[in-house]
């Protein structure tokens, strides 16, 4: 792993830098969900895509800039440093479009990333259902052949951005007969088709980041069809791995964090609390190590490894440690962290770490299966 940085990364992270420094708003957006918010932040993205900033990895003729994955993650690092704001486009450009570059083809890649690109189109993951849980291959919802493509029936709930997006994305079972894992078919879908019912779930601030999806014969053409036809759960895997590993919670995120964790230890804790010392230098260990074993799988990645399982270990690292860096500074604020809109919000948003991109527990069968080679636990 070579840290060190040429000169093209240095000139790109510079840019970076002066861009955000001069463009990142004063004052903080509105929530993104709520539906002013969540126009600002599709303002600020199309900022961002003026500037060929919103995807910087992407190509060139698709709204990126051909950026390497080590300027991605400068980026990255940069964007989280500036206090920029939060990418309402995230489920698509970090989730969605990684899929769709491996098994998209290339009329939809040209049909749909450079909308995604500027946010003209926002998407939402549609997979969770009722009843089924962390459980992806229980899915219920289905998919029904018909005259130059499919009808879609079911139910998607715990929809992220599905309040105000688009655009979903998600599997519904095209073979009923099949075995679990087999008959599954991956889609994308308007959330303003016929048909389609969106229903939001408000969070505990009342805000309404999620959302509950239904569909009655919903029609989907054949070209929105991703990857093969029974094949959705090798492509979901793709979208997962990309969720639990590097694309969406890229190291900055954590060690800006911490850096305004130190600022709250120095201004609240007490010198002699050692206890309380010894928790900001662990989280500052964390956030290190996550970046450090970021810049590990860039590496790895770079000479041609794919993410794999592995992505259930970072997944678990990244969930516990964001909820550990909140938790050390809302105790050393003490009752001033109930006026700490920041530090609150993001302390409740930490929480559902552990559950969105399958379920720790899952995550540790996972580890234990198919890393350490362990007999599955009986269920």
């Amino acid at each position: 792993m070579d840290l060190e940085l040429d000169e093209k990364a240095r000139a790109f992270q510079l840019e970076v830098r002066e861009w955000l420094a001069a463009n990142v708003p004063a004052e903080p957006l509105p929530s993104m969900d709520t539906p002013e918010g969540f126009e600002a932040h599709r303002e600020w993205e199309h900022k961002l895509a003026d500037a060929r900033l919103s995807v910087v990895s992407w190509p060139s003729e698709l709204g990126g800039r051909d950026a390497s994955m080590i300027e991605w993650v400068l980026f990255e690092e940069e964007y989280y440093k500036a206090g920029a704001p939060g990418r309402v486009s995230q489920n698509g450009i970090f989730l969605f479009a990684p899929t769709l570059f491996e098994h998209g083809t290339e009329e939809q890649l040209a049909r749909i990333m450079p909308r995604m690109a500027r946010a003209d189109d926002i998407w939402a993951q549609a997979w969770s259902e009722p009843e089924a849980g962390s459980d992806l291959a229980g899915i219920r919802s289905t998919a029904r052949r018909t005259e130059g493509g499919w009808i879609l029936n079911g139910q998607k709930t715990w929809s992220s951005r599905a309040a105000y997006a688009d655009w979903g994305f998600g599997m519904f079972r095209s073979d009923p007969e099949a075995q679990r894992h087999k008959g599954l078919t991956y889609f994308m879908f308007p959330l303003s088709a016929d048909g389609v019912t969106v229903r939001p779930i408000p969070q505990l601030d009342g805000e309404p980041g999620f959302a509950e999806i239904f569909f009655e014969d919903v029609f989907v053409p054949d070209a929105d069809v991703v990857g093969e036809v029974g094949n959705g759960w090798r492509v979901a895997m793709s979208t997962a791995s990309n969720e639990r590993g590097l694309s969406l919670r890229s190291p900055g995120r954590f060690t800006s964090a911490v850096d305004r964790l130190i600022e709250v230890w120095k201004t609240h804790a007490d010198a002699t609390d050692t206890a309380a010392r010894d928790r900001v230098v662990d989280a500052w260990i964390g956030a290190e190590a996550y970046r450090l074993h970021t810049w590990g799988t860039v590496t790895r990645m770079l000479e041609g490894v794919p993410l794999g399982v592995e992505g259930s270990i970072n997944k678990l690292f990244w969930s516990e440690l964001d909820v550990r860096i909140h938790e050390t500074a809302l105790d050393l604020l003490g009752a001033d962290g109930e006026l700490a809109g920041k530090w609150q919000d993001g302390y409740l948003f930490s929480l559902s770490g552990p559950i969105y991109a399958g379920t720790n527990e899952i995550q540790r069968n996972i580890v234990a299966e198919r890393l350490l080679g362990l007999p599955k636990a009986d269920r």
